[in-house]
């Protein structure tokens, strides 16, 4: 004997709710998820600036291995790097910024400054958010040819968000490190958008440099007894940085230098900044109407390698000292 089946029922009709009721619910449930990737949320960076000498710690050795376990363990979502081969000799023609990308689950950007070793020198940028467009801002030749690395990015709720790498000239008179501030400044003042700014300045909070950018910044300031990052092994002076701006878009939490003397001869920055509701709805242009960061830079694609070290070489080269 086969047991009748019960009709099947509409979910919201098994309790008996008046029709507008029910259409309310109804309306309700399909707007939570829309909810959920609003752009008003809050979302937390952590951020870090890390000038990572190519690799080549304080024990003479070039060990990349070594420099994505110090990044690992600071769990990042933006990575500044400064220092950075590409497939160079000296560094064993590893393609770092994507090797580092790749061993940290992070999209990649290189900004070249010269050839070197029949390969590049320059910079990168690591991000978990995805990369919209690359540029690399021109800046005024010092004692080595720089450019500074942009990458826009979109946060969740199809935020927008531009970082802004910079490793400007290393030696005492200033000329050459003013002079490459005050192009990347025009730069940042076009901007519509929020943008971090991070990296080497190799220079002091109290110098003209820094001044440039503190006047249209926000510094994500360290704590006063423990602010020092170069040299590593005994650090006294601070010349590595995070910015954001504007102000009124971020709040800045845990910030701190992160005490690794090997690795590197600078030690690595940590900033945790919070992009508030709304934070990133200012525009998506430049002044000129060009989208923002537009100029395609050195954007490294090549396969790298499989195995999860990295080679490691006894080989100098081209050395940028802070002052």
């Amino acid at each position: 004997m086969t047991t009748p089946t019960e009709p099947a029922q509409d979910p919201l009709t098994v309790f008996p709710l008046p029709r507008l009721t029910r259409l309310a619910l109804l309306a309700a449930l399909l707007v939570l998820p829309a909810l959920d990737q609003s752009p008003q949320s809050e979302t937390d960076l952590r951020v870090v600036s890390y000038n990572i000498k190519h690799g080549r710690g304080n024990d003479a050795v070039v060990d990349l291995g070594r420099t994505a376990g110090v990044l690992r363990a600071l769990r990042p979502d933006i990575v500044g790097l400064q220092e950075v081969d590409d497939r160079a000799t000296r560094s064993g023609g590893v393609a770092q910024a994507a090797w580092l990308g790749e061993q940290l689950g992070l999209q990649h950007a290189f900004g070249r400054f010269m050839d070197f070793q029949g390969g590049g020198y320059g910079m990168a940028i690591l991000t978990r958010y995805p990369v919209v467009s690359t540029r690399a801002v021109p800046l005024p030749d010092g004692n080595e040819p720089r450019v500074a690395l942009a990458v826009e990015v979109r946060l969740p709720g199809d935020r927008p968000l531009v970082l802004v790498n910079v490793h400007f000239d290393w030696v005492r008179d200033d000329s050459f490190r003013y002079a490459q501030a005050e192009a990347l400044t025009k730069y940042l003042d076009a901007l519509t958008i929020p943008y971090v700014l991070l990296g080497d300045f190799n220079d002091v909070p109290e110098s003209r440099t820094l001044a440039l950018f503190k006047s249209r910044a926000t510094e994500a300031a360290k704590p006063v007894d423990d602010r020092f990052t170069f040299p590593s092994t005994g650090p006294a002076r601070e010349i590595d940085f995070i910015f954001f701006s504007p102000a009124a878009a971020f709040t800045a939490g845990d910030v701190r230098v992160i005490t690794e003397p090997v690795a590197s001869d600078h030690r690595p920055v940590l900033g945790v900044l919070r992009l508030l509701a709304g934070g990133a709805l200012i525009g998506e242009t430049a002044a000129d109407g060009a989208p923002v960061a537009s100029r395609p830079t050195d954007r490294v694609r090549q396969p790298v390698p499989a195995d999860d070290g990295a080679p490691t070489s006894r080989v100098r080269g081209p050395r940028s000292t802070a002052w």
